[in-house]
C-alpha cells in the first residue's frame, strides 16, 4: 500500500497529467506502479486521454527508484495525506471524476465521516454578505448541526467563515477546503478560525505544505467542497462568484443545490436568483430545508474490513495485490513475475474461497 502511494505522488508531479487523467490511468491498469513501468503503447487503449496527457506520459522519468525517493522527500514536509487507494480517502470525493490524487489534511480526523456515515452539507457564499445573509447563515448552520449534519466550506471571508465559526460554536463538525497548503492561513483575518479548525475540525487541500494563494487554486478547490457533500447551500452570491462555481460542480456531481432567496435590489442575490431560475431548490425556511434534506437517501454502510485470511505464500502474494479496485491478470504478472497459468490457478483457488471475484476483461477484485 505504501509503495502504491508513492506512485500516486509521482504521477501527480508530472505536468500534463491532471486528476482526471490520473484516475483513468489507475482504473485502466489497476495499479499506478504497473502504469509507471508500462510501455507507452499500452496507454493508447485508455479512452479519453488527451494529447497533452499522452505527451506527458511519453516524456515522464523512467527510473524505478524515483517514486520511492520522491515519496521519502515529500513526507518530510507533508506527513499527512490520503490517496484514493487509502481506506480513509473520503468516500463521496472518490466518486467524482476529478477526485484529487493527493488530499492533504490537518486537524481531527473522524473515520465515520470519511466513510460517509455523517451527512455533510456545503455552505458557501459571498465574501461581503449583507446582514440578512449573515443572519440566515447562522440560523441555517445552527439548525443543521442540531440535526446531525456536518458543514463544509472554503474558509473564505464572509459566508464561509461565518458557517465554520457558527458550526464550531454549536459543537458541530466542520471541514475547511483550502486553496493553499493546509499549513497556511488565508486570508490572514481567519488566523484564529484556522487554529480552531485544527483543534476541533478538519482542514483539507489538494496542495502541499507552503503552497501560496493563487487565483487558479480557488475555483479548483470548489469542486472538492461540492465533492465532499451530499448537498450545497448558496447563501448570497453575485453574478460572478466562486459560490456559483461550487454550485455548477455540485450539479455536475449529482448533488442537490439549495439557494436562499434574496431581493432583486441586492446585487449579492443576483447569482442566487439565476440559480433558482435554472432549477435549484429554494430555501423557504428552516423546517422546509430540513424537510427537503430529509428526503436524501441514506448511503449504504461500507462493509467492515474482513480479517486477513490465512493463505500460503503464493496465494497471499497475489491476494495482497488485489484491492477495492479491480486489477488485470497482466498487471499481477508484471508485479509478481509469475507465469500467467500459475496466476490463473491461484485466482481460481481464491475464487473458490470466496475471497476474489472475476470481472469482465480478465480483471479481479476482492469480495
Amino acid at each position: 500500500m505504501e509503495q502504491e502511494r508513492a506512485y500516486w505522488l509521482a504521477w501527480s508531479q508530472i505536468e500534463g497529467i491532471g486528476a482526471v487523467s490520473q484516475k483513468k490511468i489507475y482504473q485502466h491498469f489497476g495499479s499506478l506502479e504497473v502504469a509507471w513501468n508500462a510501455p507507452g503503447i499500452a496507454f493508447a487503449e485508455i479512452d479519453g486521454l488527451n494529447s497533452k496527457a499522452a505527451v506527458a506520459i511519453q516524456n515522464k522519468p523512467r527510473p524505478k527508484h524515483l517514486p520511492a525517493e520522491l515519496f521519502a522527500q515529500h513526507l518530510q514536509q507533508n506527513p499527512h495525506f490520503w490517496t484514493p487507494d487509502d481506506e480513509l480517502y473520503p468516500r463521496l470525493l472518490a466518486e467524482i471524476p476529478s477526485s484529487p490524487p493527493l488530499l492533504y489534511y490537518r486537524g481531527q480526523v473522524e473515520p465515520e465521516e470519511n466513510l460517509g456515515s455523517q451527512p455533510m452539507i456545503g455552505i458557501v457564499g459571498t465574501r461581503d454578505p449583507s446582514e440578512y445573509g449573515k443572519r440566515w447563515t447562522k440560523k441555517i448552520t445552527q439548525a443543521l448541526v442540531s440535526h446531525g449534519f456536518g458543514i463544509v466550506s472554503g474558509m473564505a471571508a464572509g459566508i464561509d467563515a461565518i458557517a465554520h465559526q457558527t458550526c464550531l460554536e454549536a459543537k458541530g463538525r466542520t471541514i475547511a477546503v483550502l486553496g493553499t497548503g493546509v499549513d497556511l492561513v488565508y486570508p490572514l483575518s481567519n488566523r484564529e478560525l484556522h487554529r480552531r479548525l485544527t483543534e476541533q475540525g478538519l482542514i483539507v487541500s489538494e496542495y502541499p505544505a507552503q503552497t501560496q494563494p493563487d487565483r487558479g487554486h480557488f475555483p479548483a478547490r470548489n469542486r472538492i467542497i461540492a465533492g465532499l457533500c451530499r448537498a450545497v447551500l448558496i447563501i448570497e452570491a453575485p453574478q460572478r462568484s466562486g459560490a456559483l462555481i461550487t454550485a455548477r460542480f455540485a450539479n455536475d456531481f449529482g448533488r442537490d443545490v439549495y439557494v436562499l432567496p434574496g431581493s432583486l435590489d441586492n446585487s449579492r442575490s443576483l447569482g442566487c436568483l439565476a440559480l433558482l431560475n435554472s432549477g435549484a431548490h429554494v430555501i423557504l425556511g428552516i423546517e422546509h430545508l430540513l424537510e427537503m434534506l430529509g428526503t436524501m437517501p441514506c448511503l449504504d454502510r461500507l462493509p467492515t474490513t474482513k480479517p486477513k485470511p490465512e493463505l500460503n505464500s503464493k496465494l497471499a502474494r497475489i491476494y495482497d495485490l488485489i484491492e477495492r479496485e479491480s486489477i488485470a491478470v497482466d498487471a499481477i504478472a508484471e508485479q509478481t513475475g509469475l507465469e500467467i497459468n500459475q496466476i490463473l490457478a491461484a485466482l481460481s483457488e481464491l475464487e473458490m474461497m470466496d475471497l476474489v471475484v472475476q470481472l469482465p476483461g480478465m480483471r479481479y477484485q476482492k469480495q
